[in-house]
């Protein structure tokens, strides 16, 4: 035992003086750097909210998280954030003084227009400001009885009510022009949206619209026809591109020429399908016809209805509608559910969609069309 320690000793004692040796040598682990003049200020960065943007909830106030960035070629001493000129957060703390990484939240959001600055002090008491503006949207209220959907296309594909966005199928885009608000809804080949059904579906049920038509060209060798709005059930009977099972919910679809396009309604009560197609009452000529025009439908347990610019263009007896297996709307198209008769992707515009649980009157419909003009 005594010779092992005493081995012990002479290692230590031989590694001392190689440690020794090395920093004669000039080998030195620890050097002081000196920082070097302070010659730029601090950079700022928001990651959010970002500027112009829309924040859309269902409730008037919420928090927010505010997310920022701020470097400096030195050290950081303070970042202040204010809000509306408000100052509601200060920071002097950092765990790395020359890059800051930090998410503050703020407890009460409030609807309407804000600003957010953020600003950044050195050491040498440079400083920098950025600043974004946003709004928190006040959430909308349904306006009209029974109202359970709104989508008015204002640059985004959400639906106001619930605050949550469609499904895009392909590349729809917006039209740059509307009936009202920013924007409407633009269809292209193979494009649509979707939006599941559930909380929309009753024993009535109305959609209302603007619509302004739109043909391809040259004309597809199918014909000019088109899916406008679906609620149907898989037809499990069929392969995915024969998708045809009438006899549960409905199929709001366009057909015809370059010079005559008739709308159509078909809908299902469990074991058939009934149709209402108004002819030339429902028809419109797309050489003349190149302004908006105003769609609705509705369907009761006793009878069902279209009607074009607030007039009835078909209607007739019905025995209720059944929608078993019908999870999901289909906008601007047929697809996924109604593709056997090439009822695809509309190219048309259409503006103001909104979906009741009842069955509007002619009046009730009217009053809508007028306010939306």
């Amino acid at each position: 035992m005594k010779t092992m320690k005493k081995f012990k000793n002479i290692l230590f004692a031989m590694l001392a003086v190689a440690f020794l040796a090395a920093c004669d040598q000039g080998i030195d682990p620890i050097t002081r750097v000196e920082p070097g003049p302070d010659a730029a200020a601090p950079t700022v960065k928001i990651n959010y909210p970002a500027q112009g943007a829309l924040i859309r909830v269902t409730e008037d106030v919420v928090p927010i998280d505010i997310d920022f960035e701020v470097t400096d070629d030195i050290e950081i001493k303070t970042i202040t954030v204010s809000l509306d000129g408000t100052q509601i957060a200060t920071f002097d703390d950092f765990k790395d003084y020359r890059r800051v990484l930090r998410t503050y939240r703020h407890a009460e959001l409030t609807n309407g227009e804000h600003t957010i600055q953020v600003t950044a002090t050195d050491l040498a008491d440079k400083s920098t400001s950025q600043s974004v503006t946003f709004e928190k949207v006040e959430p909308y209220r349904p306006v009209y009885e029974g109202e359970v959907f709104y989508m008015p296309f204002d640059g985004d594909y959400m639906e106001l009510i619930s605050i949550k966005n469609a499904t895009k199928v392909g590349s729809p885009v917006f039209a740059g022009q509307s009936v009202q608000g920013l924007n409407a809804y633009a269809g292209a080949t193979g494009g649509y949206l979707t939006f599941p059904t559930a909380g929309l579906l009753g024993n009535e049920f109305t959609a209302a619209f603007w619509y302004r038509l739109k043909l391809t060209d040259p004309m597809p060798s199918y014909g000019h026809r088109a899916g406008i709005l679906v609620i149907g059930p898989p037809d499990t009977d069929k392969a995915g591109n024969l998708q045809n099972k009438r006899t549960h919910g409905f199929r709001l679809f366009r057909e015809g020429s370059a010079t005559n396009q008739t709308f159509k309604l078909n809908v299902g009560n469990g074991t058939a399908d009934s149709w209402f197609d108004g002819g030339a009452a429902a028809s419109i000529n797309p050489a003349t016809v190149t302004d908006w025009v105003h769609i609705a439908f509705t369907i009761s347990p006793t009878r069902c209805a279209v009607y074009i610019n607030g007039s009835v263009v078909s209607q007739g007896a019905f025995t209720g509608v059944n929608w078993t297996g019908c999870d999901i709307i289909s906008i601007a198209s047929g697809a996924p559910r109604f593709t056997e008769w090439n009822h695809l992707s509309d190219l048309s515009y259409m503006d103001e969609l909104r979906l009741f649980n009842k069955a509007l009157t002619q009046d009730e419909i009217k009053v809508i069309m007028d306010a939306e003009k």
